[in-house]
């Protein structure tokens, strides 16, 4: 069985367990690891297939399941890129985030955080999206551009609206764009892995042999990750815009106007920081499904009353 599906599904893990252990896979030094020290992490965990990554005090144990889980598709076996790694995902989309909640100066200002954000989010979603179902190059660069452009246009909608309308109302002005933010997050998810309900994907019993493929658990996996997109950046960016409204309330900034914008990026760089593992935390990594709520023909192939499938980041 695939080591890092192996790991998912026998660390039955809390919420609480699952954000420890995201907080150690999102080390940005989970970035540099080359790709002879990932070959190395899988042998190391191929020929120790009982390797329980709490129960074993061996570091070099532990080690190998950090580098696997943080470097590896649970789906291929392949090294993930290393801008594409789950480490990477904060440092590369909380300045666009920071960028696209400052007011608009033009329309370049708007334009290009917007671009920056959707399009790596979107490869982001794509790579580390489930990959057990069968697709080809040119249409899933079809699927990105088209995903980049619409996400790119909805997110630029409440900027547009400010620069055609006079919006006196500050909590419209600024309650808008994270509400169009989380949306547009939640629905490029939707769009992005699209192929998943539609084709199905890999279910599987608790020893990794694959039962079929399900459309009715691609919705369930694509449905989880949307709504953790959504909290991760909905929270990110509301919190910071409550703590600026209140921020220019206070004496220090009457007194020191420059400190807005360090103070605002600190917030916003702590909430992402935080928010990051939370949203990868949400739902477990390898989810379950009840056999009986998925297709007639995977339920008569099986008798198993409980089938798994990888979510996805």
């Amino acid at each position: 069985m695939e080591p890092n599906v192996r790991f998912w599904i026998a660390e039955r893990q809390s919420f609480v367990q699952r954000f420890l252990q995201w907080t150690e896979l999102l080390d940005p030094l989970n970035l540099l690891v080359s790709a002879e020290k990932i070959e190395e992490a899988r042998q190391l965990l191929f020929t120790n297939e009982d390797a329980s990554r709490h129960a074993l005090e061996d570091q070099t144990i532990q080690e190998a399941w950090k580098t696997s889980l943080s470097t590896v598709h649970p789906d291929s076996g392949r090294p993930i890129p290393t801008l594409f790694r789950p480490a990477a995902f904060l440092p590369l989309t909380m300045p666009s985030v920071f960028l696209s909640m400052i007011p608009a100066k033009g329309m370049m200002s708007v334009v290009l955080p917007q671009v920056s954000l959707h399009a790596y989010t979107t490869a982001f979603n794509v790579i580390n999206g489930n990959q057990s179902y069968s697709r080809h190059m040119p249409e899933s660069m079809m699927l990105g551009a088209g995903v980049i452009f619409s996400s790119t246009f909805f997110g630029l909608i409440p900027y547009l609206v400010q620069m055609k309308y006079s919006l006196d109302n500050p909590l419209i002005k600024r309650a808008l764009p994270v509400a169009i933010l989380a949306h547009v997050s939640a629905m490029n998810i939707f769009a992005s892995r699209g192929f998943e309900p539609v084709r199905g994907i890999e279910v599987m019993d608790k020893e990794g042999n694959v039962i079929g493929h399900s459309r009715r658990a691609g919705r369930k996996a694509v449905r989880e990750t949307a709504v953790s997109r959504a909290v991760l950046f909905g929270t990110s960016s509301l919190v910071p815009e409550v703590f600026t409204y209140f921020f220019k309330r206070t004496q220090f900034f009457l007194k020191n106007a420059w400190s807005l914008w360090p103070a605002k990026l600190s917030c916003t760089i702590l909430m992402m920081g935080l928010m990051v593992p939370v949203s990868f935390s949400m739902f477990p990594q390898i989810g379950r499904i009840q056999c009986s709520n998925l297709e007639e023909e995977i339920r008569s192939s099986t008798e198993e009353t409980e089938l798994y499938y990888n979510r996805g980041v």
